[in-house]
C-alpha cells in the first residue's frame, strides 16, 4: 500500500510542518546553548588557569626576594670595604647647622 500525499488535508501538513520547524529551531537552540556552555567553561578554566599561574609567579619572585634581601642582611663586608661603604652613605653634619646631613642641605 503506497502513502499517498495529496489524500492529508492542507491544514494537517501545515502542522506537521510547523512541528518540524519547530523541532529544527529547538535543535539549533540547544546546539548553540551548549557551545555556549562549553566555550563559557573553556575561557573560565583559562582564566583560572592564567590567574593561578600568574599568581604563583608573583608568590615566588616574592619568596625568592625575601630570600635575597635576607641573604644579603647576613652578609658581612670586609672591614676595609665596609668603612668606605658606611662611610659613604652616613650623614654628615652640615657647617651651618651641625645636625643635617649635607644632603638634605643642598637639596633643599
Amino acid at each position: 500500500m503506497q502513502f499517498d500525499l495529496s489524500a492529508v488535508e492542507t491544514a494537517t501538513m501545515v502542522f506537521v510542518g510547523t512541528l518540524v520547524f519547530a523541532l529544527v529551531i529547538a535543535l539549533f537552540m540547544m546546539t548553540a546553548a551548549f557551545a555556549a556552555l562549553v566555550l563559557t567553561g573553556a575561557g573560565r578554566l583559562a582564566w583560572a588557569i592564567s590567574a593561578t599561574l600568574l599568581l604563583g609567579l608573583v608568590r615566588g619572585l616574592n619568596h625568592l626576594w625575601d630570600r635575597l634581601v635576607h641573604h644579603a642582611s647576613t652578609v658581612e663586608l670586609p672591614g676595609e670595604l665596609a668603612g668606605d661603604f658606611t662611610a659613604d652613605f652616613m650623614g654628615q653634619a652640615a657647617p651651618s647647622t651641625g645636625t643635617y646631613p649635607r644632603v638634605v642641605l643642598r637639596d633643599s
